[in-house]
């Protein structure tokens, strides 16, 4: 179950040009009983207008969403407006460049789906609730086509350091990591400090999370493989 600190159910609001995939996220997001969907747009203005006065907790914006603003231009003025609000990205292609050039104060709360894995209710759910909770959540699809860039800082963690990474910059929870991976939850933890350690995240820092820079780490650090074995071609 997806709930903030407070136990109180997550306001979203869904801006999305295309009709049917609109009414595919609006039945999606009514199934969890902790999510509460405030408002749907279709166009990038009438989202502006109206999106301040619902005060929703997160975000879901498509990127293209024809004239006007892009959902990314369309998220960007609502974080300045509200700067603790979660914005999920949904498209049909993968820009990776965009999360890697926001401002290190900017980037918590910014996750990005493909939307191919927006009918995984429990992917959609994961990044909501990431994005709630100020992380960088990454599309599972991307995930597992990245391979460490060769001699960089990904490449000199152990291969089960990599697959916690992996599932960090996926959203999941220590505890969802421990079972996946059948470890202990005090071996995730330790696997955690060893990946901070070796890329250099201190938690020293409070200017943001660890674990977003874990996750920017590994969007950083590695590169899309070009035939990686058992997955579909690569989104444009």
């Amino acid at each position: 179950m997806v709930t903030t600190l407070s136990g109180a159910a997550i306001r979203v609001a869904v801006v999305e040009d295309e009709p049917l995939l609109l009414e595919l996220l609006r039945a999606a997001l009514h199934q969890p009983p902790v999510i509460e969907v405030v408002g749907v747009f279709r166009r990038s203005a009438d989202a502006l207008q109206h999106i301040p006065a619902l005060q929703p907790r997160v975000t879901l914006l498509d990127i293209d969403l024809g004239a006007g603003l892009s959902g990314i231009q369309l998220g960007l003025l609502l974080r300045e407006r509200f700067p603790a609000l979660g914005i999920v990205l949904l498209s049909n292609h993968w820009v990776p460049h965009f999360l890697a050039t926001l401002p290190p104060a900017s980037m918590a709360g910014w996750c990005y789906l493909l939307k191919r894995s927006v009918a995984d209710v429990d992917t959609l759910v994961r990044a909501i609730h990431g994005a709630a909770a100020g992380l960088m959540v990454l599309d599972p699809y991307i995930v597992a086509r990245r391979r460490p860039r060769p001699g960089g800082a990904l490449a000199r963690l152990t291969p089960r350091q990599r697959d916690v990474l992996a599932l960090i910059a996926q959203g999941f929870t220590n505890a969802v990591i421990a079972e996946r991976l059948h470890l202990a939850p005090s071996t995730v933890e330790n696997q955690l400090n060893g990946i901070y350690q070796e890329l250099g995240l201190g938690q020293e820092s409070s200017q943001f999370n660890p674990r977003v820079r874990a996750a920017l780490a590994y969007l950083l650090e590695s590169q899309t493989a070009a035939n990686p074995r058992g997955l579909p071609p690569a989104p444009d």
